[in-house]
């Protein structure tokens, strides 16, 4: 008997309803509802982990700035490449160290020389750092004021030997809870995403599984489109994943972390989203896929960010309801 094909993933929609005709979601998407999931998702500890960024974003050659909650952090890669983090400002005389040369897994000021291995000096003390191979971590006990972790709680991936991969970053005018409430409320996609999602349908609300659970299609033209069906969980106060649980890309996690970044010159909040995609697939030709990775990978960011240039102006707009006392959530 010869091998069973695998089904074709792509649908044609026979009679495509107009953005405008869609049934509306409003009634659905109960403030009442998200608010109780941001909720659960705020009580759940992090173990004071922050995301820093990409994995590929610290380097072997020079340290990486960034700050979390008003804090200079930079990281940067030990001899063996070992992900090190520390205070950002040098201890001598406080220069930044977010550009500093880093030499055999030393990270040199630029001022003066000061040398740093990630060791503590002089009242420069380092932070507990994790790479899980995708991003980059810190942990802030000052900060978290929760029970610390050993490591983050890294929510399960596909196999690094069959996924692809691609983060993209990107930074908004608003607090964490923010952006993790834009997550918990997937019912605005088809209508504020139409370029990407069509004919989308909450199974499964949360309100009593703690799991949002969505049907949905991936827009590929105004005819052919992917459908998959998606879960939506928040293992964290700053985190969100999709899993797609049926259709293509069987398994694959989408992963979105917020991480304050602190206060902006114009008094407002900052925090940064990072969302890491890990694409996998059954599917003989994601090999070819995953060779193709270093052309895909710039692709599958500018897909994210268009999305999210949408998604943190609803995060905006809602810190700036709440902020004002205006938010009828």
């Amino acid at each position: 008997m010869s091998p069973r094909r695998p089904r074709v993933p792509v649908r044609l929609r026979r009679d495509p309803v107009s953005w405008e005709r869609q049934r509306p979601t409003w009634r659905d998407a109960s403030p009442r509802i998200i608010a109780a999931a941001l909720e659960r998702a705020r009580a759940r500890p992090a173990g004071n982990w922050y995301v820093l960024g990409p994995s590929a974003a610290v380097r072997t050659d020079s340290g990486h700035g960034t700050t979390v909650d008003g804090t200079e952090i930079v990281a940067w890669r030990a001899a063996d490449g070992t992900l090190l983090a520390g205070p950002g400002a040098c201890p001598h005389l406080g220069a930044a160290l977010a550009r500093a040369p880093v030499r055999g897994g030393t990270l040199l000021c630029p001022w003066h020389g000061l040398a740093l291995g990630g060791a503590p000096f002089a009242g420069w003390s380092p932070y507990p750092a994790h790479d899980d191979g995708v991003l980059a971590w810190v942990r802030l006990d000052d900060h978290g004021g929760e029970e610390p972790l050993d490591t983050p709680a890294v929510p399960p991936r596909p196999p690094a030997g069959r996924a692809l991969t691609a983060v993209y970053s990107g930074t908004g005018a608003c607090d964490p809870e923010d952006i993790v409430a834009n997550r918990l409320d997937p019912w605005h996609g088809a209508w504020f995403h139409p370029y990407s999602f069509v004919d989308l349908t909450v199974l499964d609300d949360g309100a009593e599984t703690d799991v949002m659970t969505v049907r949905v299609s991936f827009k590929v033209s105004r005819r052919v489109v992917v459908p998959v069906t998606a879960e939506f969980t928040a293992p964290g106060p700053r985190t969100v994943v999709m899993r797609i649980t049926e259709g293509e890309g069987l398994g694959s996690v989408v992963e979105t972390h917020a991480t304050p970044l602190g206060t902006g010159r114009d008094g407002r909040p900052r925090t940064r989203v990072t969302e890491a995609v890990i694409a996998t697939s059954h599917r003989p030709g994601f090999t070819l896929a995953r060779a193709a990775a270093p052309l895909l990978r710039p692709l599958m960011r500018r897909t994210a960010g268009r999305l999210w240039r949408d998604d943190l102006a609803y995060a905006e707009r809602r810190r700036e309801l709440r902020s004002t006392g205006r938010f009828p959530g």
